[in-house]
């Protein structure tokens, strides 16, 4: 499979965080500007995606174990192109696929869907697409 033809950029990274606000407060001093705020119908966290030029991080509320520590990244987000065609092909793999099906969360204006695969590290890799 050729992967350049189904990804189109980085979509985000995720940082988990025991103050949600404080970390918010911290990046928009830096220059990041908040560009969606919503609370995770799930775990009935708050989640904040800030941006900077290109770049978007999705900052989200987490229990104080997870964060905290150098290099506190828990995933990065690929935006992609047919993302059920591209679960199907992770799936048949082998891969070790972190959900059993696309995922959906009502982020942004439409929801966006997505799924998650973990690489040889541990490192979460996120696919995603905006509805």
């Amino acid at each position: 499979m050729q992967l350049e033809r189904y990804v189109f950029g980085l979509s985000h990274v995720g940082i988990p965080t025991a103050g949600l606000i404080k970390s918010v407060e911290f990046f928009e001093s830096i220059g990041f500007t908040q560009i969606h705020f919503a609370v995770n119908p799930r775990t009935k966290k708050r989640v904040s995606f800030l941006q900077l030029a290109d770049l978007v991080i999705e900052l989200y509320e987490s229990e104080p174990d997870v964060t905290g520590k150098r290099g506190a990244i828990n995933h990065i987000a690929l935006e992609v192109r047919e993302l059920d065609a591209l679960f199907e092909y992770f799936k048949a793999s082998g891969c070790n696929m972190l959900d059993s099906e696309v995922q959906f969360l009502p982020f942004w204006e439409n929801g966006v869907r997505f799924f998650t695969i973990e690489g040889v590290n541990g490192e979460l890799l996120e696919f995603c697409s905006k509805v």
